[in-house]
């Protein structure tokens, strides 16, 4: 005899394959649909008047006649719904608006300031508060996302341990879900943004991957047979955190000599001031208006767009740095390729350029034989759009 939980996961499987089949294919009839998924017509009739009932799905006419009735066309709603997305990095807490298919309506940007521990909970609190404040009701909002660096627990929505904003064992889900009776989602952002480009961007055929992000830290994600490689206590992937330099810079997290003290914006910051002091010529300072305090990557990236000599030389060491660690990561993983993301890799090719060249120098030969390194796919929207493919996956088991 089969049991009510077990019909109950099989109808859930079922709508979810529907939805989905409708998402990608629509418009299309509910004949087509149990064809295609061998499906009785009675459990694809049930499922369709659920996601028309929900409107995640509507009629839109009738489709070709095979010599009985004309079959009603079905075709996916994604802006029925909305979802809000937050990305919290060590410099800014990004949140979003989104449709069902991941495109961004609003996006904000708040500076996290000196925030760290628990007021960057209060901090992000406040803007969840802020940005839902002019919502008549959030009955159509199927939940919030949120991505962050360091070491996340996502099946229990738990930060374990996130160094450069002094978090730890801290349950940002409950704590979320507590203020705002809203389904959360909590994930790792680099996870996330390779569930992103695999799911939504241009790497939906590849089985084996890594995803390394360059901004305010260092981090990696893995892709292996398919499936994101998370390790027992879901800290695979900390990249940054690989000792390069047993001399060298003591680390947020205690360590010394980590990588992420050499690729990553402070690192590179720090290289820009240090040559500036000493009087190196730049277009850096005039990019910045004169301002010191307005360096950012983004007039790091312009200044090697116009071929400067200074920002080349600190991106030949950074890139330098760089490839030695995907050399371990190439040896251990043997991916079809890395794409590199963050602030630091976006739109950079020089930086895509010479990390290909110095990998293929450095790693064996054929671990790199049809090996490609590549720039994200979704540009700057990728960290909200990573925070909506986590919530997208799970509630709807989209293959976006």
């Amino acid at each position: 005899m089969r049991r009510t939980g077990d019909l109950k996961l099989i109808q859930e499987l079922n709508r979810s394959i529907i939805l989905d089949t409708i998402r990608h294919y629509g418009p299309i009839s509910r004949s087509e649909i149990a064809k295609r998924h061998k499906l009785s017509p009675t459990t694809v009739t049930s499922a369709v008047s659920e996601l028309i009932r929900d409107s995640l799905v509507s009629e839109v006419g009738t489709g070709t006649s095979n010599g009985g009735r004309k079959p009603i066309l079905l075709q996916f709603s994604p802006d029925s719904h909305f979802l809000i997305g937050i990305s919290i990095s060590g410099s800014k807490i990004t949140i979003a608006e989104m449709n069902l298919e991941a495109k961004v309506r609003k996006k904000e940007a708040y500076s996290i300031k000196s925030y760290q521990g628990d007021s960057v909970i209060a901090y992000l609190l406040q803007i969840i508060e802020e940005f839902v404040q002019p919502y008549e009701n959030l009955d159509n909002c199927v939940g919030i996302s949120i991505v962050t660096q360091g070491i996340v627990d996502s099946d229990n929505g738990v930060i374990r341990y996130n160094p450069k904003l002094k978090l730890k064992d801290t349950p940002v889900r409950e704590i979320v879900e507590s203020r705002f009776q809203i389904k959360t989602w909590l994930d790792n952002d680099t996870n996330a943004y390779l569930l992103a480009e695999k799911n939504i961007g241009d790497f939906n055929h590849y089985q084996n991957m890594l995803y390394v992000t360059i901004g305010d830290g260092l981090g990696s994600s893995i892709l292996v047979n398919g499936s994101i490689y998370r390790g027992y206590a879901g800290g695979a992937g900390e990249f940054g955190h690989t000792t390069i330099d047993r001399a060298g810079v003591r680390c947020d997290c205690g360590n010394i000599g980590c990588l992420e003290n050499y690729v990553s914006w402070p690192a590179i910051y720090s290289k820009l001031l240090s040559g500036l002091a000493k009087g190196k010529q730049s277009c850096i300072m005039k990019l910045a208006g004169n301002d010191i305090n307005r360096i950012s990557s983004k007039t790091f990236c312009l200044a090697l767009a116009q071929n400067d000599p200074f920002a080349e030389s600190i991106l030949e060491e950074t890139a330098s740095y760089l490839a030695t660690g995907l050399v371990t990561l190439v040896h251990l993983f043997n991916p079809e390729v890395i794409i590199l993301g963050g602030d630091i890799a976006l739109e950079n090719s020089l930086l895509i350029s010479k990390v290909t060249e110095y990998v293929n120098e450095y790693a064996h030969g054929i671990l790199t034989e049809g090996l490609a390194i590549r720039p994200n796919s979704l540009g700057e929207d990728v960290e909200v759009v990573g925070a909506a493919a986590v919530l997208l996956q799970d509630r709807f088991h989209f293959s976006l």
